[in-house]
C-alpha cells in the first residue's frame, strides 16, 4: 500500500492491519493524523477490504496520544489545528464502512485511548493501562473522548476517568465495558485479526448497513430508526451480495462476496 506517515499498513486477506509506529510512545502528529484520515478514505474505496485492525508498534505503548510539547507555548493556533485534525481523523475512523478493531497492546493514553474508542471493538492485553488524563494538565479530551467513553461505560465511570483522572487496567476495562476481550501479553494483534476474519464471513454490504443502524442508535431513539432499519433491509435487495448470500445458503456452499 502507499506510504502513510508513522503508520505501517499491511493487507491480510480482507483485513487492513495498521500499526502506529512513532517511537518511543507512538504519539499522534500533524502528519500521522492527516495520514489516518487519508488511509481510511483509501480503505473505504478498496472494495476488497472488509475490516481493519489498528495496534501500536513495540510492547509498551498502543499510543500515548498527542505530544504535549506541541502545546507547551500556549499557541491557540496550534491547538486549533491539532484538535481539528484529531477530530477529523478519528471521526473518519469511526465512520469506516467496515469493522474496526483496536488491538490495545500497551498504554493507551489520551488521544491513544480516543483512537481505540473510535473503533467498533477493542481487545486489550492483560498488562495494559488506559486513561484520559488531559484535565491533569489543563486540557480535555478533544477527539471524541467525552462522547464515546460514556456511551461505552456509562456516565459514572466516564466521569471517574475524565474528571478524576483515574486509570483503568485491562480487567477493570473488561468489567465496565471499555473493552470486549482481554488476552495475554503479546496476543492482541492475533486475536484482533482472528475476529476480523469472522467479519470476512459476513456480507460486507450487510455489515455496512448494520453498522450504520447500530451507530445511529447513539443519536436517536429506536422509534426514529426502525423505519430506517426496514428501508436498509429492502435496499440490500439491490446488491449482488444479497442474491449470492441466499443462493449460497440454499445450495449449501460458502458465499463468495463481491461487496457490491
Amino acid at each position: 500500500m502507499q506510504d502513510y506517515a508513522n503508520l505501517i499498513v499491511e493487507k491480510r486477506g480482507h483485513t487492513a492491519l495498521i500499526t502506529i509506529a512513532n517511537p518511543p510512545a507512538n504519539t499522534w502528529t500533524y502528519d500521522s493524523l492527516q495520514a489516518l484520515k487519508r488511509l481510511v478514505a483509501d480503505l473505504n474505496a478498496d472494495r476488497d477490504i472488509y475490516a481493519l485492525v489498528i495496534t501500536g508498534d513495540g510492547e509498551k505503548f498502543f499510543s500515548a496520544g498527542a505530544d504535549l510539547k506541541l502545546f507547551a507555548d500556549g499557541d491557540k493556533g496550534v491547538a486549533a489545528s491539532m484538535t481539528i485534525l484529531f477530530g477529523e481523523a478519528f471521526e473518519a475512523l469511526s465512520a469506516f464502512r467496515g469493522v474496526s478493531i483496536a488491538a490495545i497492546n500497551g498504554y493507551a493514553m489520551g488521544g491513544g485511548l480516543e483512537c481505540a474508542l473510535a473503533c467498533d471493538l477493542r481487545i486489550a492485553e492483560e498488562q495494559v493501562q488506559m486513561a484520559l488524563p488531559e484535565a491533569a494538565v489543563g486540557l480535555l479530551p478533544c477527539a471524541g473522548g467525552t462522547q464515546n467513553l460514556p456511551h461505552l461505560v456509562g456516565e459514572g465511570w466516564a466521569k471517574r476517568m475524565i474528571l478524576c483522572g483515574e486509570r483503568v487496567d485491562a480487567a477493570t476495562a473488561l468489567r465496565i465495558g471499555l473493552v470486549e476481550e482481554v488476552v495475554s501479553k503479546g496476543a492482541a494483534r492475533d486475536a484482533a485479526l482472528a475476529l476480523a476474519e469472522k467479519v470476512g464471513r459476513q456480507s460486507p454490504c450487510s455489515v455496512t448497513a448494520c453498522k450504520t443502524l447500530v451507530q445511529a442508535a447513539r443519536h436517536a431513539p429506536p422509534a426514529a430508526n426502525l423505519i430506517h432499519e426496514r428501508e436498509l433491509f429492502i435496499k440490500l435487495f439491490d446488491t449482488e451480495d444479497q442474491r449470492e448470500g441466499v443462493q449460497a445458503f440454499l445450495q449449501k456452499r460458502t458465499p463468495q462476496w463481491q461487496n457490491r
